[in-house]
């Protein structure tokens, strides 16, 4: 038997049912945590072949650099680790902020590996801000955006029309 396949989707934050599931799926793999709220910012669901809902992953502005976006949340159902979700999410999520223009992409992680080894495996770097946002005890990440390539397309392909 081969690899599981999964398909992911940016949601349309308009779509209740997008957004009901995001809510489910925060409350299903994070039962300790206060939900984030998905009603702003860049939302994926990951869907197993059977198009059951097992994984989701959010990116806001960062609300401390106007140059930033923030891995807000994310999460896989047990019975779907170990296939690389996460990883995947981490590189949609990567992908729409340099469509944004982003340059920097931040987060933080509190005593979870998996998502620590995820985030080193996508690029990220651990980093000490000057005023530290979460728990005492949390890593925070960054991640440099390469800007070159994209905003020289997107300028060739914009005065190409003027």
């Amino acid at each position: 038997m081969g690899q599981p396949v999964f398909r992911i989707r940016k949601i349309d934050l308009r779509n209740s049912a997008d957004v009901t599931v995001v809510n489910y799926l925060q409350k299903k793999i994070l039962p300790e945590d206060r939900p984030y709220k998905p009603d702003h910012g860049h939302w994926w669901i990951a869907y197993a072949e059977d198009g059951k809902p097992v994984a989701f992953a959010g990116l806001v502005r960062s609300i401390r650099f106007s140059d930033a976006g923030y891995l807000c949340r994310a999460g896989v159902l047990d019975a779907f680790t170990g296939h690389g979700l996460q990883t995947k999410l981490i590189k949609a999520r990567l992908a729409q902020a340099k469509k944004l223009g982003w340059n920097w992409v931040l987060t933080d992680t509190t005593d979870n590996p998996a998502s620590a080894n995820s985030l080193i495996k996508a690029g990220f770097r651990i980093y000490t801000p000057s005023e530290p946002w979460s728990f005492k005890h949390s890593i925070y990440w960054k991640y440099k955006i390469d800007q070159s390539g994209y905003k020289k397309r997107v300028k060739k392909k914009a005065t190409a029309y003027a």
